[in-house]
């Protein structure tokens, strides 16, 4: 089946990309205004796992209303990016792969929430409560507000684009890029850069908070490996040399 009409030039993709990333900002911008008059709220929500938390300058309060209303501004933009993502590489497409853009979008966006809400319900209070632990009778923890928001949200954002992982390989297979065994075979490399990838994502350096996101990343790596068994594009198997024709044999012999 023939790939959609994909003639453009340099220029026109260039005013494509530009046209999109403009739709995408511009829905992060508008969301993040309305996510302002709920600031408040959010903030208390997230920090629900640490209690009282306490502002360091007369501006970090401000600020961390901004941060919080364009975190959730990009949050709720994560349709309007997946759709805009999907349509910019559709020209290069096959019929059968453009009619996947339902499904990619919604369990694009239906994986990040869980990935998140997995993040913030389970991780989050699991991982204060282990860091706060260490501390003593005269060693007492003063959260600041803006940097246990900034860590809150980095890990909430990490979680929800890891858990993309089951969405990108199902694709992957749909399109015959990746297969399950091209999966399995690469799982002990898979292994390290998943502790590579953990480490570098995390906000904080400690080894507890890169364990609790590469434990998640390398179940959902064996889900992907078993979706695309049996979702992926299935390619013929080779012929062995037993099952080939004697002529065909001693044609490649030749």
């Amino acid at each position: 089946m023939a790939k959609r009409n994909s003639e453009m030039g340099f220029l026109e993709h260039l005013e494509e990309l530009r046209r999109r990333l403009i739709t995408c900002l511009a829905s992060v911008l508008v969301l993040s205004i309305i996510g302002y008059f709920f600031a408040e709220y959010m903030i208390d929500f997230l920090t629900r796992p640490v209690g009282e938390v306490y502002f360091m300058a007369p501006t970090e309060a401000f600020g961390v209303r901004i941060k919080i209303s364009l975190f959730a501004g990009a949050i709720a933009s994560i349709p309007v990016i997946l759709y805009q993502s999907w349509q910019f590489v559709v020209p290069g497409l096959y019929e059968h792969e453009v009619k996947l853009v339902i499904p990619v979008v919604f369990f694009g966006t239906l994986f990040f929430l869980i990935g998140s809400s997995f993040c913030f319900l389970v991780v989050l209070p699991v991982g204060v409560k282990f860091l706060v632990g260490f501390g003593t009778e005269n060693l007492k923890p003063l959260i600041s507000v803006g940097k246990y928001l900034s860590f809150a949200a980095w890990m909430v954002l990490a979680f929800g684009i890891v858990f993309e992982l089951p969405v990108v390989s199902f694709f992957l297979g749909k399109a015959g890029i990746i297969t399950h065994r091209t999966l399995s075979k690469a799982r002990r490399y898979a292994i390290v850069g998943i502790l590579l990838l953990a480490g570098a994502i995390t906000p904080s350096p400690d080894v507890f908070s890169q364990l609790m996101l590469a434990g998640p990343l390398y179940f959902l790596y064996e889900v992907s490996v078993i979706l695309v068994r049996y979702t992926g594009r299935k390619r013929p198997d080779k012929p062995k040399d037993e099952d080939m024709p004697d002529k065909a044999r001693s044609s490649l012999a030749g």
